[in-house]
């Protein structure tokens, strides 16, 4: 059977963010728009594929001020990058229900590989008659691989924003209806 595609619904999915502030605590956020699809293939998951498509400029801390600072040149630089992706290149399967995703992270211009670790959360039929299916992927970056390196020193030592991001994102997928022939 053909890989069969399925489009993220992003009224119930969310990417999140975290990062660390001041040494001791952590600032989360998340991007109000993005796109995403998958491509699973249930007997060969290894041939599955995922790409995510996020609009940069639709940070969100619940803080504008520091949103603002964040889309500015000093991190995001959304007027010279406008989005942030990522494209799969290799799945694995690690276990009942768990994934290993190996792909590209293109962040600020720069692309690194990245690998997400995915849970399969179920699937079912909605009252409207599509198949959703859920899952989570979490994984961290270092912000200076991509560039991100704006900061201050804290007087107390250390520095104002940590360089370990921790990223989640919480699924749900549509399967694309199959086309019929006319």
């Amino acid at each position: 059977m053909p890989a069969e595609k399925w489009n993220f619904d992003p009224v119930h999915s969310h990417i999140a963010f975290s990062v660390r502030h001041l040494m001791i605590s952590k600032v989360t956020g998340h991007f109000k728009s993005w796109t995403g699809t998958l491509l699973i293939d249930d007997d060969q998951p290894e041939n599955s594929r995922i790409d995510v498509e996020i609009e940069a400029a639709t940070i969100d801390t619940k803080e504008p001020q520091r949103d603002d600072h964040l889309r500015s040149p000093d991190f995001l630089d959304v007027e010279k990058y406008p989005s942030a992706s990522f494209n799969s290149r290799k799945v694995e399967v690690i276990g009942d229900d768990r994934y290993r995703v190996t792909g590209d992270l293109t962040l600020h211009g720069i692309s690194k590989p990245l690998v997400l670790d995915v849970t399969y959360e179920g699937a079912g039929k909605d009252p409207w008659g599509g198949e959703r299916a859920g899952f989570v992927a979490t994984t961290a970056i270092d912000r200076k691989d991509f560039g991100l390196v704006w900061n201050k020193a804290l007087e107390t030592g250390g520095v104002l924003v940590g360089d370990k991001v921790e990223l989640t994102l919480e699924i749900e997928a549509v399967k694309q209806a199959a086309q019929v022939a006319a």
